[in-house]
């Protein structure tokens, strides 16, 4: 017999069981804000409990918290950890400071492993093991919140879903955890849900889904490439998505949501990143919604038949799309001293 984790549990199913314990109902909420506001992983910190109700809890749920297994710190702060699941399988989840913007963010896994099979990404490779549960993804950011408060004194600001897998082809779980983040003390960590971005690969049903649905945060798609035949090369995800599909899905999605929408665009040497590309990245910009072009550099993988673009080549780039009204960001490497890349510490 499995025994279900405390987290899976509402708090009315919480309330409920608790009265049939002959205990007060506001009992759950107190244990909700240990759980989700106070993050808690152990029931004997949870004080203002009576000790035979936690003795009851121990004995009739588990909680499956996350392990660290290994942290790599990178010169420009960077901080890279590696954490185990109940069940043994490693993630990661990454810290980003930005100290001079006073932006601290973190990069959250959704799944062990990816089935999206992208040819520039080391997670690809590992294949889908599972999907991660909400309190999984929740842990991440409890994890690296404390991180960022040891090493910087604050907390974070910022959580991107752009981890390890794709988080709509787990789109349950990923929205329960932001349930979580966002929802108010006592009932979860409070952070708002304007500093939150969710990230993927390309799923247009998905995508019109979080619209139908209200999601509140913010929408990244993983570009890469401005036309079908470069981008269904390197992410097969588009043979069934294909850009027309795409554009047409984030132009409902920003119609009913108002949501900021953001493509994420990694630079290959002299594979998208002439000129001709950045003219069919400027038309793909001038659909019905505003966007903001981030342009990520390459953290090459073993075995990848990619490298880095050039500063020159990156720099006209990036240039065109400004001249053309794009709005546009280069995001510099980060961690390039750590294994930086997407998967790459979890696959050692």
């Amino acid at each position: 017999m499995t025994i279900r984790d405390l987290r899976t549990i509402s708090l009315p199913d919480l309330e409920t069981l608790f009265a049939s314990w002959n205990e007060p109902r506001f009992r759950a909420k107190q244990l909700y804000e240990w759980l989700w506001a106070k993050s808690a992983t152990d029931l004997d910190a949870m004080t203002n409990l009576p000790k035979s109700l936690r003795q009851r809890i121990n004995e009739s749920f588990t909680l499956h918290t996350l392990q660290i297994d290994a942290v790599q710190h990178s010169a420009d702060g960077t901080i890279k950890t590696r954490l185990v699941t109940h069940d043994g399988h490693r993630i990661e989840s990454v810290l980003i400071p930005v100290p001079e913007d006073a932006r601290y963010t973190v990069c959250v896994s959704t799944q062990v492993g990816c089935s999206l099979t992208c040819a520039f990404c080391a997670t690809g490779r590992m294949g889908r093991k599972r999907n991660l549960e909400a309190y999984e993804i929740y842990d991440q950011v409890a994890i690296v919140n404390r991180q960022c408060q040891e090493a910087y004194g604050q907390g974070l600001t910022n959580i991107v879903y752009m981890g390890m897998g794709e988080p709509l082809l787990t789109y349950a779980n990923t929205m329960e955890s932001i349930a979580r983040i966002t929802a108010p003390p006592p009932l979860g960590l409070g952070m708002s849900a304007r500093r939150i971005t969710v990230s993927t690969a390309g799923i247009a049903k998905m995508i019109r889904k979080l619209a139908d649905d209200g999601f509140r945060s913010n929408l990244a798609l993983s570009l890469h490439a401005a036309d079908d035949a470069k981008r269904n090369e390197i992410m097969p995800i588009n043979e069934s998505n294909q850009l027309e599909l795409l554009m047409e899905a984030l132009e409902y999605f920003y119609r009913k949501t108002k949501n900021r929408i953001s493509y994420e665009y990694i630079a290959f040497e002299r594979f998208n990143d002439s000129i001709e590309d950045a003219q069919k990245l400027v038309r793909l910009c001038r659909r019905q919604f505003p966007v903001r072009v981030n342009i990520i550099e390459y953290n090459p993988i073993d075995g990848a038949p990619f490298t880095k673009t050039g500063e020159e080549r990156l720099d006209a780039f990036a240039a065109f799309l400004a001249k053309n009204g794009v709005t546009v960001t280069v995001r510099r490497s980060r961690g390039k001293d750590i294994d930086a890349a997407c998967g790459q510490l979890a696959n050692k």
